[in-house]
């Protein structure tokens, strides 16, 4: 089920229904206390958004977005101050009458041209929600029936409060959740560009772990076997290592870093001699030689080093001298290469 858009500001407004139907106000004195005042005199700007509170507080959007699309329809183009809570409300009227896709419309305009007002970092905390619910399940209207996918939607909004409000508690957690739904989904390369993009925003976070463990799985989860691009391995490798640098006492009390590193050693220099072999099915012999001689020399004690020395051994090749290194674009090309004749993941 869509988890439902929860506004807070609406709730205290409810809270606030029985002060509403009272045409009256309540302002914080400067000793701390609550005083009781009249109502906003009828006619003006004030009152126009005390009625469109009001009828949000007593549970009639569609009213709230009547009076505000009308006052806006004649104040839309000036330069009057009311105007940003006028568009807030009006989107938190359409939100509360669950038209969450037009009140992106009113939020988008605050943050576009009142940016410098206090509504602006509610209307991106109210497009987080919607973006949360869209990541949820909830789909867009489409003819008046919720069947269109909205999740990409979802995905954009909050890449957006990331961008609106950076460094803030709420981008920090936009970042999370959308690594999170891309994890959940399986689609691990995105979900690892988002924890990387989260270490490197957020480098004194209290999730800062979690974020690197994730980021190491889902690139270890990516190598698909030898004959599949290895470039996650070497992105894991990295990462196990900064790890250990960052959290010494975790990796030593735990372990799990050198079972980790373990596996990707030996998965990398497996990716390596399957790269080498097809060199050799394609009579290309320098670069598998380069390839095997630098195996062995990375990962001396996989059981893909043995196969290469064996390799070696029955080619003559151990006692010829050391293949020249190749400039770093060869040996990526080397590494990952590109077959004209067949798929890699044909090669038998």
């Amino acid at each position: 089920m869509p988890r439902p858009i929860l506004t807070p500001i609406l709730a205290l407004l409810l809270l606030a229904g029985p002060l509403f139907a009272q045409a009256t106000e309540f302002t914080l004195e400067d000793d701390g206390v609550w005083a009781q005042t009249d109502a906003p005199e009828p006619g003006t700007d004030e009152h126009v958004m005390w009625q469109a509170r009001r009828h949000l507080a007593e549970g009639r959007p569609g009213q709230a977005v009547t009076v505000l699309s009308g006052w806006l329809d004649e104040h839309g183009r000036t330069r009057n101050p009311y105007l940003a809570e006028a568009y807030f409300l009006r989107g938190e009227a359409r939100l509360a009458n669950d038209r969450e896709y037009q009140a992106l419309f009113d939020f988008e305009t605050v943050i576009r041209d009142f940016s410098a007002t206090p509504y602006y970092a509610r209307a991106v905390q109210r497009e987080y929600e919607i973006g949360m619910a869209y990541l949820g399940g909830l789909r867009r209207r489409f003819l008046g029936m919720r069947i269109e996918n909205a999740r990409p939607l979802g995905e954009e909004l909050l890449i957006r409060v990331q961008e609106r409000l950076p460094g803030s508690a709420l981008a920090e957690q936009a970042a999370l959740d959308l690594a999170q739904h891309y994890y959940d989904r399986r689609e691990l390369k995105l979900a690892a560009e988002m924890y990387s993009i989260f270490r490197s925003n957020y480098p004194d976070s209290e999730h800062l772990r979690f974020a690197m463990l994730r980021e190491i799985e889902c690139n270890i989860a990516r190598f698909k076997g030898p004959r599949y691009d290895g470039s996650g391995l070497i992105d894991a490798k990295i990462l196990i290592e900064r790890y250990r640098q960052r959290y010494p006492g975790e990796s030593a009390r735990t372990g799990i870093m050198d079972g980790l590193e373990t596996w990707v050693d030996e998965s990398a220099a497996q990716h390596a001699l399957e790269n080498a072999r097809w060199y050799l099915r394609t009579k290309d012999e320098p670069s598998a030689r380069f390839l095997l001689v630098r195996l062995i020399n990375r990962h001396p004690g996989s059981d893909a080093a043995a196969e290469a020395v064996g390799i070696m051994e029955q080619r003559g090749w151990l006692a010829v001298a050391p293949t020249p290194v190749a400039r770093p674009q060869d040996a990526e090309e080397l590494e990952n290469p590109v077959p004209r004749d067949a798929p890699r993941e044909d090669v038998p």
